[in-house]
């Protein structure tokens, strides 16, 4: 088996730290999408690299793998949610969202991540589109920086209606920046149900060369709602084996289950996840064996 599960932080808001991470190693993920957050990880507060070096240790304790995620509600802000983005109209509250980002790939870099996740944003009125595209290159370019300097790839996530809200979005903005090596993509695939002209399995296949971070849960087409596994519509056995391909083709991060609007249910749901896609994962015969029916 090739797919290493992991569960993400922001759907266990409810526990500290380090009871999550105690809870995902018991229940047997192999590693966990850390949203930096004031609840876990603050990158704001004091003494970023000690509190980085302590759950660093921890996650070596347990065995746990881990990607960083930066998809915090109101980090930056108290007032809007995911404000400022990269987007943003005002040239210091797009930089304020840069430095985060390049502040989370030295957290990553420290913590032996695997990548850091990111997202565009939503294209503020009166943006016409190449203005938007302008401003997320150029607010990108110090990240790509520090993602090249400490080898931390940075896998920017489509996101339903954000200005990269596709994978052909991904590939646009790919061309823009000159195709930059440490710039890769993370895949959800509940977007790909929502949104993408072609099945989950398909979109798997397709985004393999350049995937860096895979998120999952169920979802409806047309609906941009992250669903405990057997509330949606995905058929997951096939995007399971398309993922079980990938380690075949290098990729050797996580699977991360997204539901961060379930935290009230987060331990429940964690193990309820990891039930069912373990359930559902092929399994694979050693080279040279045959199947006894």
């Amino acid at each position: 088996m090739t797919i290493r599960l992991g569960y993400g932080t922001n759907g266990l808001t409810d526990l500290r730290l380090d009871d999550a991470l105690a809870l995902l190693a018991g229940l047997g993920y192999d590693g966990v999408g850390l949203t930096l957050d004031h609840m876990h990880l603050d990158p704001l507060a004091p003494d970023l690299a000690a509190r980085t070096r302590r759950v660093a240790q921890r996650l070596e304790q347990l065995g746990l793998g881990v990607t960083v995620e930066t998809g915090a509600r109101y980090v930056l802000d108290p007032r809007r949610k995911h404000g400022p983005s990269l987007l943003d109209p005002d040239p210091e509250a797009r930089a304020a969202r840069t430095r985060l980002l390049v502040r989370a790939v030295e957290v990553a870099s420290d913590l032996g991540a695997h990548a850091v996740h990111c997202f565009s944003g939503i294209t503020p009125p009166h943006t016409t589109p190449d203005m938007a595209w302008r401003r997320l290159t150029d607010a990108l370019a110090p990240v790509l920086v520090a993602a090249d300097r400490t080898g931390v790839p940075l896998a920017i996530e489509p996101e339903p209606g954000h200005l990269l809200a596709d994978l052909s979005d991904f590939h646009h903005l790919r061309l823009l920046s000159g195709d930059p090596e440490p710039l890769g993509l993370t895949l959800d695939i509940g977007h790909c149900q929502c949104l993408e002209p072609s099945s989950p399995a398909d979109c798997v296949r397709d985004a393999a060369p350049w995937l860096r971070h895979v998120q999952i849960e169920d979802m409806r087409r047309g609906i941009h709602e992250h669903l405990p596994f057997g509330d949606g519509e995905i058929d997951f056995p096939p995007v399971l084996e398309a993922l079980d391909t990938l380690g075949d083709t290098g990729y050797g991060g996580l699977t991360v289950v997204e539901l961060p609007r379930h935290s009230h249910a987060g331990p429940e749901l964690a193990r309820s996840s990891i039930d069912f896609l373990r359930s559902r994962i092929p399994s694979r015969l050693p080279k040279g064996a045959t199947s006894c029916r």
